[in-house]
């Protein structure tokens, strides 16, 4: 049978495309526009997107397995919903979803409310599925290195909770294997969640200092304004959006990315190695 991927463009999705094939799975994608697609050979390409039912029903017909990823885009949660009404209709009942972690506690940011809407969905359904619960990506810093090595500074408003800052290759691999025990169940799995968390919980300055570090050189914490993040956003991204990251760093202040007991140990299991390091990430892109 066929595992379905959606958001297989992105930077987690392409991860999930790689292990999959990597593992021998029969994979299919779903993209907008097939011909800029760049999958490894054997990869069905469907066309279509989350919100034409048509193309939904299309390119889940004859799928065992579904890993369904949503951008932080305006209509998510309906995109996320629609999706999984039209996989419920085809009796696809093997799904990993990709949700965010602390989705039940930063009830006020837009895209973690929209991801903990469809947890709802899933459970009250009673659809079988993994929820993963990344927190914050490391590589999300790429889009601040020339400022930090331009300026001298960590911009990012992290706060001194912390975050236990996750390697996108990392969620693509441990999706992978989850898609993969849920299709080879003989029977469908219920319900589980998992945070998907890195080995460090790292402030602020914990950043800065790993980055003083790599480059040898001062990297300064200039703290934690949220208000600037926002206005510094909206050069080029919509107001919505830099409002809804400003949200999310607010709470970063008061709440942070903080692991369970256990999630660490349980991640370093599933994967069979350790999990990647911030200090490992920013050494690779400085260099």
């Amino acid at each position: 049978m066929t595992i379905l991927v959606t958001g297989a463009t992105g930077n987690v999705g392409r991860n999930v495309v790689e292990q999959l094939v990597n593992r021998g799975a029969d994979v299919r994608v779903l993209v907008r526009d097939p011909s800029k697609a760049n999958f490894p050979a054997g990869v069905e390409v469907a066309q279509g997107d989350l919100l034409d039912v048509d193309a939904l029903r299309s390119a889940f017909s004859g799928v065992s397995t579904l890993f369904l990823l949503n951008g932080v885009v305006a209509d998510e949660y309906t995109q996320a919903l629609v999706a999984l009404a039209v996989a419920r209709e085809l009796g696809i009942e093997r799904i990993v979803y990709l949700s965010v972690i602390h989705s039940d506690i930063y009830v006020n940011v837009p895209h973690f409310a929209g991801k903990f809407g469809v947890e709802r969905m899933i459970e009250q359904m009673g659809l079988n599925a993994t929820i993963l619960r990344p927190a914050y990506f490391m590589d999300n810093d790429i889009t601040i290195k020339d400022v930090i090595t331009g300026y001298g500074i960590y911009p990012m408003p992290v706060g001194s909770k912390g975050l236990a800052m996750i390697d996108a290759r990392d969620v693509g691999e441990i999706a992978a294997i989850e898609l993969i025990r849920r299709e080879r169940s003989s029977t469908p799995l219920p319900l589980n969640r998992i945070n998907l968390v890195g080995p460090d919980t790292l402030t602020g300055a914990d950043a800065a200092a790993i980055w003083t570090g790599v480059l040898g050189r001062p990297i300064a914490y200039p703290g934690d304004d949220t208000a600037g993040f926002e206005q510094n956003l909206r050069q080029f991204m919509p107001s919505w959006m830099a409002l809804d990251m400003r949200l999310m760093a607010e709470r970063f202040l008061t709440d942070g990315m903080i692991p369970e007991t256990g999630d660490v140990d349980r991640l370093t299991t599933l994967l069979g190695r350790p999990l990647r390091s911030y200090r490992d990430y920013a050494a690779q892109i400085a260099a």
